[in-house]
């Protein structure tokens, strides 16, 4: 069979000229823009494939075109471009919602076009609020993402105190039970006693203390701490020659007096009495607190006592106890050189140390009865602190010479003229006379070597300090008889006092 050639195949016509009519719609939207002649932008090119075809965009995902494609039943509507910012053109209607920012090449059939807020500015929605502003989001809304119904909102609410509730039981039931486990314990307090009746240690300590003070007295590397007692408002206080020894062998010693409330001023020597371990110093304070004097000669083996001073520098130390004794004659040797120290002490078992020495022994009143000085240690143990005999000078002793020291810097003791010793026999029992001052006053009255002088006026002598301290409290001049005992056959004399 003969194929045709291709000369013999029928040719089409050329088809007549024709321009259907355009949709004015589809020129809004597929036209050129107004003011844009010839062809289109020919930088754009469609992606084509190695033969040639163009490659179609893939289809929007389901997702994408539920959430920004058109609502059903609104297929059919068609978004205008507009023509410029007056309208949309070619005498079409303006839409309801019209884009200000113009796009001449949007696809009328894309799912949504971007454009301004559904609410514009002046708008309110009715519920009170003001223009240009939106309702706020309620706490339900906030925490739950939507409404929630007032009723559940007190049925959660419920639901919460109750586990609280259950909780605390919970928590309760255990910390009872462990109490049970461990036992427990009702402890009764107590209020404190704050009332201090006149007399006590407590009132007295606090109407004293504020009257004694610490000594302390620095030279060099070498210092000692003592106490003493305020006993007049001028700034004078009383205290031991043996607190203050160092500072009248050197000049360059500085002595500080130190109150109870821990103010520090520094303190002068007025005058010493070595003889009997009395001292004055003169404080730089003004209108200080001065303790009351009482009277020694009251006292009675037993009284309450109380120290006030500074034991191994502790300032402010208060110890308690009774009178032991009265007229317990104390000698003791001088330090660097001075003469015996000799005094009629007052003997109690109130706790007293080295630091309390120049300190206040006061009575039960809180009036001062002595001035502590020593104390007898336990020699054979070595045992140098306390063991409940501690020895005070009288209260009157010590202000009489205080008063001399002030008024006269020194002290003149009434002296018999003699050096004497202890003994003790089956005849005699006292002061034996050693040796008589030539002229003095024994030597005037007749008295002889190895008397035994038994008793000074009223007062018995039992050993040499007693004799001491008999001849010492009375005055020089005073006519005194002495009772002795000679060769077995006692003995009075009448002796005229002199003075050392």
């Amino acid at each position: 069979m003969n194929q045709p050639t291709p000369s013999d195949e029928p040719r089409l016509a050329p088809r007549p000229v024709e321009r259907p009519p355009v949709d004015p719609a589809q020129a809004a939207a597929f036209g050129r823009p107004r003011g844009v002649e010839g062809a289109f932008d020919k930088l754009y090119a469609p992606a084509q494939s190695a033969d040639g075809k163009i490659i179609a965009q893939p289809p929007a995902p389901e997702s994408l075109a539920e959430a920004f494609g058109r609502p059903p039943g609104a297929e059919g509507v068609v978004l205008q471009r507009p023509a410029d910012d007056s309208g949309p053109g070619d005498g079409q209607p303006e839409p309801a919602l019209w884009s200000r920012k113009t796009d001449p090449w949007r696809d009328p059939g894309a799912p949504a076009v971007l454009g301004v807020p559904a609410l514009e500015a002046g708008n309110g929605d009715g519920d009170g609020a003001e223009p240009g502003t939106f309702p706020m989001l309620s706490l339900p809304e906030v925490v739950f993402g939507r409404r929630v119904k007032p009723s559940a909102l007190a049925l959660l609410g419920a639901v919460c105190l109750l586990i609280g509730a259950v909780g605390g039981l919970v928590g309760w039931w255990i910390a009872d039970t462990g109490n049970a486990l461990t036992g427990q314990a009702t402890i009764s307090e107590a209020q404190a006693g704050k009332e201090r009746a006149p007399g006590s240690v407590a009132d007295i300590a606090r109407r004293v203390s504020p009257a004694v003070i610490s000594i302390e007295v620095v030279s060099g590397q070498a210092g000692s701490v003592g106490s003493g007692v305020m006993v007049d408002p001028a700034g004078y206080a009383v205290t031991n020659n043996h607190v203050i020894a160092l500072a009248t062998t050197e000049p360059q010693a500085k002595i500080t007096a130190v109150f109870s409330d821990g103010t520090r001023t520094e303190a002068k020597v007025v005058g010493t009495d070595p003889k009997t371990d009395l001292a004055v110093v003169k404080v730089a304070v003004a209108n200080p607190v001065v303790i009351q004097v009482g009277k020694s000669s009251d006292l009675q083996p037993g009284d309450s006592v109380i120290a006030v001073g500074s034991p191994l520098g502790l300032q402010n130390t208060v110890t308690a106890g009774i009178v032991s004794a009265l007229h317990r004659p104390v000698t003791a040797q001088g330090d660097n050189g001075e003469p015996p120290v000799t005094y009629d002490a007052i003997q109690t078992d109130a706790p007293i140390n080295h630091g309390n020495s120049g300190g206040a022994l006061v009575d039960a009143t809180g009036a001062l009865i002595g001035i502590n000085s020593s104390i007898r240690t336990d020699g054979d143990t070595g045992q140098g602190g306390s063991i409940g005999i501690g020895f005070a000078i009288p209260a009157g002793d010590a202000i009489k010479i205080a008063r001399l020291l002030i008024s006269n810097g020194q002290v003149k003791h009434a002296d018999i003229g003699i050096n004497a010793a202890s003994v003790s026999a089956d005849t005699s029992e006292g002061a034996q006379v050693l040796n008589v001052a030539d002229g003095g006053p024994a030597a005037r009255a007749g008295i002889a070597e190895g008397d035994v002088i038994t008793k000074v006026g009223d007062r018995m002598v039992r050993n040499a300090p007693e004799l001491t301290v008999a001849v010492r409290a009375r005055n020089a001049g005073d006519v005194v008889p002495v009772q002795l005992v000679r060769q077995g056959r006692p003995l009075v004399v009448n002796v005229t006092l002199g003075s050392d």
